[in-house]
C-alpha cells in the first residue's frame, strides 16, 4: 500500500519529518554540483589556470544572487502563514509577486555584474590568461543570474506548496542537463569555460524556468499558482527582514570565498585557488544537508491542523515538539566537516572550517518570529561573517 503524501497540515513524528526533508536535501546536494561539474570538466579538459578562474570569480555571481535565497526564505514564510489563515487567493499574490520582485531586482544585478566584472576580477589579482578565463566565464554566469534567482525560491516554495518531491525532480533534471552538457560543450566540443558556462546557464534554466510553468497551470494539486498580482511593500519588506539572515549567511560565505581566493591568489598564486577550490567542493556537498535539512522543517502551517500561533499571529507546526534543527554538538558536526577537508589531505594547510552557526539553525530563526527573528538571525550571521572573516585572514597570514 503506498504511502500517504505528507501534508504540512499533518501531525510530525521523527520518521514523518525526515521524509518530509529528504526531497530536501537531495535537492541542495543536487545544486551544489553545478560549480563541481563545472570545475571537473573545466580542470581535467581546460587546464589548471581555467579551473583557477573559475574558482576566482564564482562567488562573485553567487553573491548577487542571494536576493534570492532571501526573498525565498522570507517569502515562503510569509505565504505560508497566508496559507494557513485560510486565504489561498491572497497567498497566490504574494507568491507571484515575490517571484516578480526577485527576477527585476536580479536582472538589475546581473547588468551591473556584467559591467563590474573585470574591474572586480582585476581588483581580486587576476591578470593574463587567468583575467581572461574569468570574464569570459563569468560574463556568461551573470546572464544566468535570474533564473539562478527563482530556483532559489522554488526551493523554498515547492515545500510550501506541499510538493517537495517534485521541486526535488526539477532539481535532479537540472543537475543530470548540466552535467551531460558539461561533457560535451567542454569535453567533446572543446567550448573551454565558456562551454562550462553555457552548460550552467542551461541547466538554470531547467531548474528556474520550467517550474514557472507548472505553477501558471491552476488544474494541478499544487497550493500555490502564479496570478495576476500587485504590488505590497509593506509585505515585501517583511520578506526582506524575515529573511535577512538567510541573505546574510549567503553573503558572509560569499565574502569569505572571495577574500580567500584574493588571499591565496596573492600569497600562492593559481594552484593556491585552484587548491581551495578542490576543498571547497567537498565542503559544499556536506553542508548542503544541513542546509537542505533546514529548508524542509522550516515551514509553517494551519493552527486548526495542529499547529499554534505566536503573539503576532503567525502560525506554526508543532510537530509533535520536534526539535528542527540539528544539534549543535562537536561529535555531530566537526568529523563531516573535517573528513571533508581531510578528504583531499591539505586539512592542516587551511586550519579547518568553522561556522558561527548552523544553516539549519539559522534557516529556522529566519522564520521564526517575523521582524525580531529576522532582525536577530542577521546579528548572528553578520558576526559570524566577521569572525570568520577574521580567523581566515589570519590562516593565510
Amino acid at each position: 500500500m503506498p504511502k500517504k503524501a505528507i501534508q504540512l497540515s499533518d501531525h510530525f513524528t521523527y520518521s514523518r519529518l525526515l521524509r518530509f526533508v529528504l526531497p530536501c536535501i537531495g535537492t541542495m546536494l543536487f545544486t551544489s554540483i553545478y560549480g563541481i561539474v563545472d570545475g571537473l570538466c573545466v580542470s581535467n579538459f581546460v587546464g589548471k589556470t581555467a579551473f583557477a578562474a573559475v574558482n576566482l570569480i564564482m562567488p562573485l555571481p553567487q553573491l548577487l544572487g542571494t536576493v534570492g535565497f532571501m526573498l525565498g526564505t522570507g517569502g515562503s514564510a510569509i505565504v505560508g502563514i497566508t496559507l494557513g489563515e485560510g486565504d489561498p487567493k491572497k497567498a497566490d499574490r504574494y507568491f507571484t509577486m515575490f517571484l516578480l520582485a526577485a527576477l527585476i531586482s536580479v536582472s538589475v544585478l546581473a547588468v551591473l555584474g556584467i559591467l563590474l566584472l573585470r574591474p572586480v576580477a582585476v581588483l581580486l589579482g587576476a591578470k593574463g590568461e587567468l583575467l581572461d578565463y574569468a570574464v569570459r566565464y563569468g560574463r556568461i554566469l551573470m546572464l544566468a543570474l535570474p533564473p539562478f534567482a527563482l530556483q532559489n525560491m522554488f526551493q523554498s516554495f515547492f515545500v510550501t506548496a506541499e510538493k517537495p518531491l517534485l521541486g526535488f525532480w526539477f532539481t535532479v533534471g537540472a543537475g543530470c542537463t548540466n552535467m551531460v552538457l558539461d561533457v560535451v560543450m567542454v569535453g567533446m566540443l572543446h567550448w573551454g569555460v565558456e562551454g562550462a558556462a553555457v552548460a550552467t546557464l542551461i541547466s538554470q534554466l531547467v531548474g528556474g524556468v520550467l517550474p514557472v510553468f507548472y505553477f501558471i497551470d491552476h488544474h494541478n494539486t499544487s497550493r500555490l499558482h502564479l496570478c495576476r498580482t500587485q504590488f505590497y511593500g509593506r509585505v515585501l519588506w517583511d520578506a526582506c527582514i524575515n529573511g535577512s539572515s538567510e541573505l546574510m549567511t549567503s553573503l558572509s560565505m560569499s565574502l569569505v570565498n572571495i577574500l580567500y581566493n584574493f588571499q591565496l591568489l596573492r600569497l600562492a598564486g593559481e594552484n593556491g585557488v585552484a587548491a581551495y577550490g578542490v576543498i571547497m567542493y567537498a565542503a559544499f556537498l556536506f553542508v548542503a544537508v544541513f542546509v537542505g535539512y533546514g529548508n524542509g522543517a522550516d515551514h509553517r502551517g494551519d493552527p486548526a491542523s495542529g499547529g499554534y500561533a505566536d503573539p503576532a499571529g503567525q502560525y506554526y507546526y508543532a510537530a509533535a515538539d520536534l526539535p528542527l534543527w540539528l544539534p549543535e554538538s562537536p561529535v555531530c558536526v566537526l568529523p563531516v566537516h573535517r573528513s571533508a577537508w581531510g578528504l583531499y589531505g591539505i586539512f592542516r594547510l587551511f586550519g579547518g572550517q568553522r561556522f558561527g552557526q548552523h544553516p539549519a539553525r539559522q534557516r529556522f530563526a529566519a522564520g521564526a518570529g517575523g521582524r525580531a527573528g529576522g532582525g536577530a538571525g542577521a546579528v548572528c550571521s553578520l558576526v559570524a561573517a566577521v569572525r570568520c572573516m577574521v580567523r581566515k585572514g589570519r590562516a593565510v597570514k
